[in-house]
């Protein structure tokens, strides 16, 4: 499979205007939401995929997408032509997943759960634009709903053919709108935040190894050349139905740059090398194309996958 790439760039509303409304007495027009200034969420975006040096084909999925509420007059009086008007709120999705089974079952997998949760997230779209600081509780919930129900396609789909039983996918979910991050996890690819030259990451490992560091009985250092550190402990779809979601919600400060990514970066690559490259590259295309080189020289033993998402506020 080819390397493919996306690159975009959109500009959201982060707070609404001050809104206006009539005095019924003495007909003048006070303010009703005291907001000192509008200011623009920018979101640059660049993502990139590539099967690596080893594997034969390409098991990792993503999407990039940008929800958007829309208006589409069929018809009026007024003197304007049929049209679709779009409201300026808008939520950007991003999603990562890394399928795992024999065959051609790992790619159907990832290729399942992200359409799912592409559907899930268009039918849910009036939680997703939800106002800042409203609904946040709504949201999480949406979420977690989102990978469930990508938890039970996957399952599904297994069921249709013999060789893609016991399939499954990593998941990982970041969902921006306004000055809220929202991320959703299943696996082991990562989700990390640069901010203020420090690269950390925000989603935790749901790997056997992870869990023996968590107790104490390995170190981060030795969890890497550890035999049995590609154990996934928690996927969409596996052997059997059921997953523990991991979500949370993070303010996005002026300059944040947030990576997802499947382990066919993350593992070849280092934090440390990912870092230099989000610090030293501010064009989020050519960011996603140099950590997939970075990785390609590593010896490319893994699928890399790539979103590289720069936002900026504007006013």
């Amino acid at each position: 499979m080819s390397t493919f790439f996306f690159a975009g760039e959109v500009v959201t509303m982060a707070e609404d205007p001050i809104v206006r409304v009539a005095d019924v007495e003495t007909g003048e027009f006070v303010p009703l939401l005291a907001v000192p200034h509008v200011t623009q969420l920018r979101v640059s975006v660049g993502a990139a995929t590539h099967p690596g040096l080893v594997r034969k084909q390409n098991e990792d999925q993503y999407l990039v997408a940008t929800l958007a509420k829309a208006l589409e007059v069929k018809s009026t009086s007024l003197p304007q032509p049929r049209s679709v008007k779009f409201s300026k709120q808008e939520g950007h999705l991003f999603v990562v997943a890394d399928g795992m089974g024999g065959a051609a079952a790992g790619e159907k997998a990832s290729e399942l759960a992200v359409m799912s949760v592409e559907k899930f997230v268009l039918d849910a779209l009036d939680f997703f634009l939800c106002r800042p600081g409203s609904e946040k509780s709504t949201v999480v919930q949406e979420l977690a709903q989102a990978l469930e129900r990508a938890d039970r396609a996957v399952i599904a789909g297994a069921e249709t053919d013999l060789r893609l039983r016991g399939m499954g996918t990593t998941l990982t979910l970041a969902y921006a709108v306004s000055t809220d991050l929202f991320i959703a996890h299943v696996g082991d690819s990562r989700g990390y935040l640069y901010r203020d030259g420090k690269l950390g990451q925000i989603t935790r490992d749901h790997t056997l190894v992870q869990a023996m560091i968590d107790e104490g009985l390995l170190s981060p250092q030795d969890a890497r050349q550890h035999v049995r550190r590609h154990v996934v402990t928690n996927v969409l779809g596996g052997p059997e139905q059921g997953i523990q979601a991991e979500i949370k919600k993070i303010s996005i400060l002026d300059g944040d740059v947030l990576l997802l990514c499947s382990d066919g970066l993350s593992e070849p690559a280092g934090d440390q090398a990912i870092a230099d490259v989000l610090a030293g590259e501010g064009d989020p295309e050519m960011a996603a194309r140099n950590l997939i080189e970075i990785a390609l020289a590593a010896g490319g033993p893994d699928n890399i996958t790539v979103i590289v998402v720069r936002f900026r506020f504007e006013d």
